[in-house]
């Protein structure tokens, strides 16, 4: 999973391109998805390669994610197929693009001819907000038509920090914890001595 981990943009010819040479998902920081649902697209490609495709994902957000090829913002089919060729010298496989206003498949090697009408025909994510959710959907109906189908793992997705509200198992273990804490602390006071002032001799101003 952490080979597939995504990298930031960088601002030269094409960032994707330099991201997916080596990794399975180019994900830029200005597409807003949150670090569960990161986390649910890296392990879902991991599972996918796993089951016996080799996917790349580019999630484009905004021309800024293009590099210098920004004329092909809102053009997925034809950027696809401009980053399938820089990759090829790299990577001969599917490649995903998804962009808020549709998806697009590029495959030198064609070997599933159905999958590019199955991913033309998901609904577009309509907005940034959409790109996450949209994208898994992509992934999963993309494995299905090619043979390979996949569920999202299970156990990956939410946030690390404080158990929400929903989770009262998560609360109970908090509570245990730091009870535990207040009775190491409460016991290690009762094993010291009592220290008491020294008592000054009678009859001495």
């Amino acid at each position: 999973m952490a080979a597939a981990w995504p990298g930031p943009a960088r601002g030269d010819g094409d960032p994707a391109s330099d991201v997916l040479a080596t990794q399975s998902l180019f994900l830029p920081q200005d597409a807003g998805i949150s670090a569960g649902r990161q986390r649910e697209l890296v392990a879902l490609l991991d599972a996918a390669r796993r089951a016996g495709l080799r996917l790349r994902v580019a999630v484009i957000a905004s021309p800024a994610d293009l590099g210098s090829v920004t004329e092909l913002w809102r053009r997925p089919s034809e950027y696809a197929r401009f980053l399938g060729q820089e990759l090829s010298l790299v990577f001969r496989g599917p490649l995903l693009v998804a962009m808020p206003n549709g998806f697009a498949l590029y495959d030198g090697a064609s070997r599933a001819p159905a999958a590019p009408s199955a991913v033309a025909a998901l609904r577009a994510p309509g907005s940034v907000a959409g790109l996450g959710e949209a994208t898994l959907t992509a992934t999963q109906r993309l494995a299905a038509v090619s043979g390979h189908p996949i569920a999202l793992p299970s156990g990956v997705g939410g946030g690390a920090g404080a158990p929400s509200s929903s989770d009262p198992g998560a609360w109970i273990v908090f509570g245990a914890g730091a009870l535990l804490i207040a009775l190491a602390w409460t016991l290690s006071l009762r094993s010291r001595p009592l220290e008491l002032p020294a008592r000054r001799p009678a009859g001495r101003d």
